[in-house]
């Protein structure tokens, strides 16, 4: 009899546009110590997801490419009329460290703002 192993689940795959400040400022998390970020999706996910996305910001052709693990869930119909989505905390590797130096670049001063974001 042969033993059945399980085959591990390969990450999936998420692309994100962010093509203005506001909408990095909201979706960007930076109270996690490498960055995070916040992605609408209406796909399931349960904590600890591995996930890959590629990321574009802004007017820059690059994508960047960031693995990283969800860490939480907003569900469908989540109080105070929040997106359904994502938190991915960005995995500590270089392009995990080079997605948040780009996006703190990018922010600037923005990250002391009292403005809401989706993520707090």
């Amino acid at each position: 009899m042969s033993e059945v192993k399980p085959v591990p689940q390969r990450p999936s795959v998420l692309s994100l546009n962010i093509n203005s400040k506001s909408a990095l400022y909201a979706a960007f998390m930076p109270h996690l110590r490498n960055g995070g970020i916040f992605i609408p999706t209406t796909r399931v996910y349960a904590l600890g997801d591995e996930v890959f996305m590629l990321l574009s910001l802004m007017d820059d052709p690059t994508k960047l490419p960031i693995a990283g693990s969800v860490i939480w869930v907003t569900p469908a119909g989540a109080q105070n009329g929040r997106a359904q989505g994502i938190g991915v905390h960005f995995n500590d590797d270089e392009s995990g460290q080079e997605a948040r130096r780009k996006i703190e670049g990018l922010l600037g001063g923005v990250l002391q703002s009292a403005r809401p974001t989706h993520t707090l």
